[in-house]
Protein backbone atom coordinates (compact mmCIF):
# COMPACT_ATOMS: atom_id res chain seq x y z
CA UNK A 1 0.00 0.00 0.00
CA UNK A 2 1.13 3.91 -0.98
CA UNK A 3 0.89 6.40 1.20
CA UNK A 4 2.21 9.82 1.82
CA UNK A 5 3.92 11.55 4.74
CA UNK A 6 2.85 15.06 3.62
CA UNK A 7 -0.37 14.45 0.95
CA UNK A 8 -1.15 18.01 1.50
CA UNK A 9 1.74 18.99 -0.88
CA UNK A 10 0.38 16.77 -3.78
CA UNK A 11 -1.79 19.55 -4.58
CA UNK A 12 1.36 21.33 -5.99
CA UNK A 13 0.48 19.10 -8.94
CA UNK A 14 -2.41 21.36 -9.84
CA UNK A 15 -0.21 24.01 -10.94
CA UNK A 16 1.67 21.53 -13.38
CA UNK A 17 -1.04 22.05 -16.55
CA UNK A 18 -1.19 26.01 -15.95
CA UNK A 19 2.59 25.97 -15.82
CA UNK A 20 2.63 24.01 -18.81
CA UNK A 21 0.21 26.38 -20.88
CA UNK A 22 2.33 29.39 -19.64
CA UNK A 23 5.59 27.84 -20.99
CA UNK A 24 4.80 26.38 -24.30
CA UNK A 25 1.18 27.38 -25.21
CA UNK A 26 0.37 30.75 -24.18
CA UNK A 27 1.54 33.91 -26.91
CA UNK A 28 2.46 36.22 -24.53
CA UNK A 29 5.00 33.88 -22.90
CA UNK A 30 8.00 36.05 -25.02
CA UNK A 31 10.53 34.58 -27.49
CA UNK A 32 7.53 34.20 -30.13
CA UNK A 33 6.39 36.71 -32.99
CA UNK A 34 2.89 37.06 -34.26
CA UNK A 35 2.59 36.72 -38.45
CA UNK A 36 -0.72 37.40 -39.52
CA UNK A 37 -1.36 35.34 -42.56
CA UNK A 38 -5.13 36.69 -43.39
CA UNK A 39 -4.28 39.04 -45.84
CA UNK A 40 -1.94 37.07 -47.92
CA UNK A 41 -4.67 34.14 -48.38
CA UNK A 42 -2.14 31.54 -48.99
CA UNK A 43 -1.14 28.04 -46.60
CA UNK A 44 0.07 29.16 -43.48
CA UNK A 45 3.24 28.15 -42.57
CA UNK A 46 4.40 24.99 -41.12
CA UNK A 47 7.80 24.61 -39.32
CA UNK A 48 9.16 21.11 -40.79
CA UNK A 49 10.05 18.32 -37.95
CA UNK A 50 13.67 18.36 -37.51
CA UNK A 51 16.20 16.65 -35.40
CA UNK A 52 16.50 19.91 -33.15
CA UNK A 53 12.64 20.36 -32.80
CA UNK A 54 12.12 16.57 -31.73
CA UNK A 55 15.34 17.16 -29.36
CA UNK A 56 13.56 19.90 -28.16
CA UNK A 57 10.29 17.91 -27.40
CA UNK A 58 12.15 15.53 -25.82
CA UNK A 59 13.69 17.71 -23.27
CA UNK A 60 10.35 19.34 -22.39
CA UNK A 61 8.45 16.33 -21.91
CA UNK A 62 11.96 15.09 -19.34
CA UNK A 63 11.72 18.41 -17.43
CA UNK A 64 7.95 18.24 -16.72
CA UNK A 65 7.73 14.51 -15.87
CA UNK A 66 11.10 15.35 -13.78
CA UNK A 67 9.03 18.35 -12.31
CA UNK A 68 6.17 15.97 -11.18
CA UNK A 69 8.26 13.17 -9.91
CA UNK A 70 10.32 15.46 -7.55
CA UNK A 71 6.70 17.17 -6.24
CA UNK A 72 5.01 13.73 -5.97
CA UNK A 73 8.87 12.99 -4.17
CA UNK A 74 8.32 15.83 -1.84
CA UNK A 75 4.87 14.44 -0.26
CA UNK A 76 6.94 12.11 1.49
CA UNK A 77 5.58 8.66 -0.20
CA UNK A 78 5.98 5.43 1.04
CA UNK A 79 5.54 2.10 0.45
CA UNK A 80 3.81 0.39 3.60
CA UNK A 81 3.38 -3.49 4.01
CA UNK A 82 2.19 -6.10 6.97
CA UNK A 83 4.49 -8.56 7.83
CA UNK A 84 3.04 -12.04 10.03
CA UNK A 85 5.33 -13.66 12.61
CA UNK A 86 4.26 -16.50 13.96
CA UNK A 87 5.71 -16.86 17.33
CA UNK A 88 3.93 -20.78 17.84
CA UNK A 89 4.26 -23.58 15.30
CA UNK A 90 1.15 -24.92 13.49
CA UNK A 91 0.01 -28.57 12.85
CA UNK A 92 2.43 -31.06 10.39
CA UNK A 93 0.42 -32.75 7.84
CA UNK A 94 1.52 -35.12 5.13
CA UNK A 95 -0.77 -36.35 2.46
CA UNK A 96 -0.39 -39.78 1.27
CA UNK A 97 -2.15 -39.83 -2.31
CA UNK A 98 -2.72 -43.09 -4.39
CA UNK A 99 -1.20 -42.96 -7.72
CA UNK A 100 -2.13 -46.59 -9.37
CA UNK A 101 -3.92 -47.07 -12.54
CA UNK A 102 -7.46 -47.17 -10.84
CA UNK A 103 -7.20 -43.65 -10.01
CA UNK A 104 -8.01 -42.54 -13.28
CA UNK A 105 -11.78 -44.17 -12.96
CA UNK A 106 -13.93 -41.15 -14.21
CA UNK A 107 -16.84 -41.62 -11.60
CA UNK A 108 -15.99 -38.36 -10.11
CA UNK A 109 -16.77 -36.14 -13.40
CA UNK A 110 -15.78 -33.66 -15.46
CA UNK A 111 -12.14 -35.53 -14.18
CA UNK A 112 -11.56 -38.76 -12.44
CA UNK A 113 -10.73 -39.72 -8.99
CA UNK A 114 -7.34 -38.40 -8.55
CA UNK A 115 -8.11 -35.09 -10.36
CA UNK A 116 -10.92 -35.09 -7.74
CA UNK A 117 -8.03 -35.71 -5.01
CA UNK A 118 -5.77 -33.22 -6.07
CA UNK A 119 -8.76 -30.51 -5.96
CA UNK A 120 -9.36 -30.71 -2.28
CA UNK A 121 -5.74 -31.18 -1.10
CA UNK A 122 -5.29 -27.68 -3.58
CA UNK A 123 -8.18 -26.36 -1.41
CA UNK A 124 -7.56 -27.64 2.06
CA UNK A 125 -4.09 -26.23 1.99
CA UNK A 126 -5.16 -22.79 0.37
CA UNK A 127 -6.60 -22.48 3.48
CA UNK A 128 -3.94 -23.23 5.87
CA UNK A 129 -1.57 -20.46 7.77
CA UNK A 130 1.84 -21.65 8.87
CA UNK A 131 0.70 -25.40 9.06
CA UNK A 132 3.81 -27.04 7.25
CA UNK A 133 2.53 -29.85 4.51
CA UNK A 134 3.89 -32.26 2.82
CA UNK A 135 3.22 -35.17 0.83
CA UNK A 136 3.91 -38.56 -0.44
CA UNK A 137 3.28 -40.37 -3.62
CA UNK A 138 2.47 -44.28 -3.58
CA UNK A 139 1.89 -47.09 -6.66
CA UNK A 140 3.97 -49.90 -6.96
CA UNK A 141 6.66 -48.08 -4.37
CA UNK A 142 6.33 -44.83 -2.23
CA UNK A 143 8.21 -41.66 -2.47
CA UNK A 144 8.53 -38.67 -0.47
CA UNK A 145 7.47 -35.84 -3.18
CA UNK A 146 7.48 -32.49 -0.90
CA UNK A 147 8.94 -32.85 3.07
CA UNK A 148 6.59 -30.76 5.32
CA UNK A 149 6.85 -26.59 3.97
CA UNK A 150 5.57 -24.19 4.37
CA UNK A 151 6.28 -23.28 1.16
CA UNK A 152 2.64 -23.73 -0.32
CA UNK A 153 3.49 -22.39 -3.83
CA UNK A 154 5.79 -25.17 -3.98
CA UNK A 155 4.18 -28.04 -2.81
CA UNK A 156 1.43 -26.90 -5.30
CA UNK A 157 3.81 -26.82 -8.10
CA UNK A 158 4.75 -30.24 -6.86
CA UNK A 159 1.33 -31.64 -6.59
CA UNK A 160 0.35 -30.60 -9.94
CA UNK A 161 3.27 -32.25 -11.74
CA UNK A 162 2.07 -35.63 -9.77
CA UNK A 163 0.54 -37.94 -12.31
CA UNK A 164 -1.68 -41.29 -12.32
CA UNK A 165 0.59 -44.50 -13.11
CA UNK A 166 3.97 -42.71 -12.88
CA UNK A 167 4.84 -45.03 -9.72
CA UNK A 168 3.74 -48.20 -11.34
CA UNK A 169 0.97 -50.69 -11.49
CA UNK A 170 0.15 -51.50 -7.64
CA UNK A 171 -0.78 -50.04 -4.65
CA UNK A 172 1.63 -50.18 -2.10
CA UNK A 173 -0.42 -48.22 0.95
CA UNK A 174 1.62 -50.00 3.99
CA UNK A 175 4.96 -48.48 2.43
CA UNK A 176 2.93 -44.82 1.69
CA UNK A 177 1.77 -44.70 5.47
CA UNK A 178 5.26 -45.75 6.24
CA UNK A 179 7.05 -43.50 4.00
CA UNK A 180 5.00 -40.34 6.18
CA UNK A 181 5.15 -41.68 9.54
CA UNK A 182 8.89 -41.64 8.99
CA UNK A 183 9.08 -37.86 8.26
CA UNK A 184 6.73 -36.45 10.73
CA UNK A 185 8.69 -38.73 13.49
CA UNK A 186 11.43 -36.18 14.85
CA UNK A 187 8.39 -33.22 14.53
CA UNK A 188 7.91 -31.05 17.26
CA UNK A 189 4.51 -29.91 15.93
CA UNK A 190 1.89 -29.75 18.72
CA UNK A 191 -0.28 -32.19 16.14
CA UNK A 192 1.05 -34.07 13.41
CA UNK A 193 -1.53 -35.60 10.88
CA UNK A 194 -1.37 -38.24 7.96
CA UNK A 195 -4.04 -38.15 5.07
CA UNK A 196 -4.49 -41.24 2.75
CA UNK A 197 -6.39 -41.09 0.10
CA UNK A 198 -6.66 -44.48 -2.00
CA UNK A 199 -9.09 -46.40 -4.31
CA UNK A 200 -7.75 -49.73 -3.72
CA UNK A 201 -6.69 -52.51 -2.36
CA UNK A 202 -2.31 -53.17 -0.39
CA UNK A 203 -0.97 -55.39 -3.02
CA UNK A 204 2.63 -54.65 -2.93
CA UNK A 205 5.35 -53.32 -0.47
CA UNK A 206 6.97 -54.84 2.16
CA UNK A 207 5.55 -53.13 5.29
CA UNK A 208 1.98 -54.04 5.64
CA UNK A 209 -0.72 -51.14 6.25
CA UNK A 210 -1.52 -52.59 9.89
CA UNK A 211 1.96 -52.64 10.94
CA UNK A 212 2.29 -48.99 9.21
CA UNK A 213 -0.75 -48.06 11.30
CA UNK A 214 0.51 -49.22 14.76
CA UNK A 215 3.63 -47.26 14.41
CA UNK A 216 1.80 -44.38 13.69
CA UNK A 217 -0.10 -44.83 16.63
CA UNK A 218 2.99 -45.39 18.90
CA UNK A 219 4.21 -42.22 17.22
CA UNK A 220 0.91 -40.01 18.02
CA UNK A 221 0.27 -39.09 15.11
CA UNK A 222 -3.33 -39.00 13.89
CA UNK A 223 -4.11 -41.16 10.75
CA UNK A 224 -6.84 -40.51 8.58
CA UNK A 225 -7.98 -42.37 5.49
CA UNK A 226 -10.28 -41.51 2.78
CA UNK A 227 -12.00 -44.01 0.61
CA UNK A 228 -12.25 -42.56 -2.93
CA UNK A 229 -14.25 -44.24 -5.46
CA UNK A 230 -18.26 -45.35 -6.04
CA UNK A 231 -19.25 -48.99 -6.30
CA UNK A 232 -19.93 -50.60 -9.34
CA UNK A 233 -18.64 -50.46 -12.83
CA UNK A 234 -16.74 -47.09 -13.73
CA UNK A 235 -14.94 -46.26 -17.13
CA UNK A 236 -11.47 -45.60 -16.85
CA UNK A 237 -9.08 -43.89 -19.28
CA UNK A 238 -5.41 -43.68 -18.52
CA UNK A 239 -2.55 -42.85 -20.62
CA UNK A 240 0.86 -46.31 -20.72
CA UNK A 241 3.76 -43.92 -19.66
CA UNK A 242 5.91 -46.19 -22.05
CA UNK A 243 4.00 -46.51 -25.06
CA UNK A 244 2.25 -43.29 -24.48
CA UNK A 245 -0.84 -45.36 -25.54
CA UNK A 246 -4.59 -43.87 -24.43
CA UNK A 247 -6.05 -46.96 -22.76
CA UNK A 248 -9.79 -46.98 -22.01
CA UNK A 249 -12.15 -49.78 -20.42
CA UNK A 250 -13.83 -50.06 -17.05
CA UNK A 251 -13.01 -51.00 -14.00
CA UNK A 252 -15.42 -52.82 -10.97
CA UNK A 253 -12.90 -53.62 -8.39
CA UNK A 254 -12.93 -50.90 -5.38
CA UNK A 255 -11.64 -50.36 -2.29
CA UNK A 256 -11.90 -53.08 0.67
CA UNK A 257 -13.66 -50.74 3.38
CA UNK A 258 -14.06 -53.27 6.40
CA UNK A 259 -9.61 -53.15 5.98
CA UNK A 260 -9.55 -49.24 5.88
CA UNK A 261 -11.57 -49.37 9.06
CA UNK A 262 -9.35 -51.71 10.90
CA UNK A 263 -6.35 -49.86 10.08
CA UNK A 264 -7.73 -46.28 11.28
CA UNK A 265 -8.71 -48.67 14.41
CA UNK A 266 -5.49 -49.67 14.80
CA UNK A 267 -3.98 -46.33 14.53
CA UNK A 268 -6.42 -44.68 16.42
CA UNK A 269 -7.95 -42.90 13.59
CA UNK A 270 -10.50 -42.11 11.44
CA UNK A 271 -12.09 -43.37 8.19
CA UNK A 272 -14.18 -41.36 5.53
CA UNK A 273 -15.88 -42.65 2.58
CA UNK A 274 -16.11 -40.62 -0.01
CA UNK A 275 -17.81 -41.99 -3.12
CA UNK A 276 -18.76 -38.17 -4.90
CA UNK A 277 -17.19 -35.25 -4.87
CA UNK A 278 -19.40 -33.95 -2.34
CA UNK A 279 -18.83 -36.78 0.03
CA UNK A 280 -14.47 -36.44 -0.81
CA UNK A 281 -15.38 -32.32 0.09
CA UNK A 282 -17.27 -32.74 3.49
CA UNK A 283 -14.32 -35.57 4.45
CA UNK A 284 -11.41 -33.03 4.42
CA UNK A 285 -14.07 -30.09 5.76
CA UNK A 286 -14.27 -32.37 9.16
CA UNK A 287 -10.44 -32.95 8.99
CA UNK A 288 -9.82 -29.65 9.15
CA UNK A 289 -11.97 -28.83 11.74
CA UNK A 290 -10.60 -30.89 13.60
CA UNK A 291 -6.37 -30.58 12.87
CA UNK A 292 -6.65 -27.36 13.97
CA UNK A 293 -4.19 -25.57 16.78
CA UNK A 294 -4.42 -21.97 18.54
CA UNK A 295 -1.48 -20.00 16.98
CA UNK A 296 0.38 -16.67 18.41
CA UNK A 297 1.32 -14.10 16.16
CA UNK A 298 2.74 -10.49 15.55
CA UNK A 299 1.72 -8.08 13.19
CA UNK A 300 4.58 -5.78 12.65
CA UNK A 301 3.89 -2.64 10.27
CA UNK A 302 7.06 -1.99 7.48
CA UNK A 303 7.17 1.46 5.75
CA UNK A 304 9.74 1.61 3.22
CA UNK A 305 10.85 5.52 1.94
CA UNK A 306 10.30 5.80 -1.48
CA UNK A 307 10.84 9.94 -1.62
CA UNK A 308 14.92 9.44 -2.30
CA UNK A 309 14.43 7.17 -4.96
CA UNK A 310 12.00 9.41 -6.79
CA UNK A 311 14.20 12.11 -5.88
CA UNK A 312 16.59 10.77 -8.04
CA UNK A 313 14.64 10.10 -10.65
CA UNK A 314 13.28 13.75 -10.79
CA UNK A 315 16.41 15.17 -10.79
CA UNK A 316 17.73 12.94 -13.68
CA UNK A 317 14.87 13.54 -15.91
CA UNK A 318 15.45 17.69 -15.17
CA UNK A 319 19.21 16.86 -15.62
CA UNK A 320 18.48 15.18 -19.30
CA UNK A 321 16.32 18.47 -20.30
CA UNK A 322 19.48 20.41 -19.52
CA UNK A 323 21.94 18.39 -21.65
CA UNK A 324 19.40 18.34 -24.34
CA UNK A 325 19.54 22.04 -24.76
CA UNK A 326 23.09 22.47 -23.99
CA UNK A 327 24.42 19.82 -25.56
CA UNK A 328 22.24 19.40 -28.37
CA UNK A 329 20.07 22.57 -29.04
CA UNK A 330 23.13 25.00 -27.94
CA UNK A 331 20.61 26.84 -26.33
CA UNK A 332 22.84 29.78 -24.56
CA UNK A 333 19.71 30.38 -21.36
Amino acid sequence: MLVFERPALLLLLLAVPGLVYLRHFWRGRGGTFSFPFGVWGGKGFVPPTTAASVFVAVAAASFWVGLIVLLVAFAGPQRVTRERSFLTRGVDIVFVLDQSPTMAARDFLPGNRFEAARGVIRRFVSLRENDPVGIVGFGLEASLRVPPTIDYEHFLAVLDTMEVFEMGDGTAIGMGIATAALHLERSNAPRRAIILLTDGVNNAGEIQPETAARAVRSLGINLYIIGIGSDGEVEIEIRDPETGRLLRGTIRESYDQEAMLEIADIAGGRFFYAGSSGALQAAFDAIDTIERVEQRSLLRVVRQPLDQLLIFWGVGLIGIDFLIRRLFVREVV
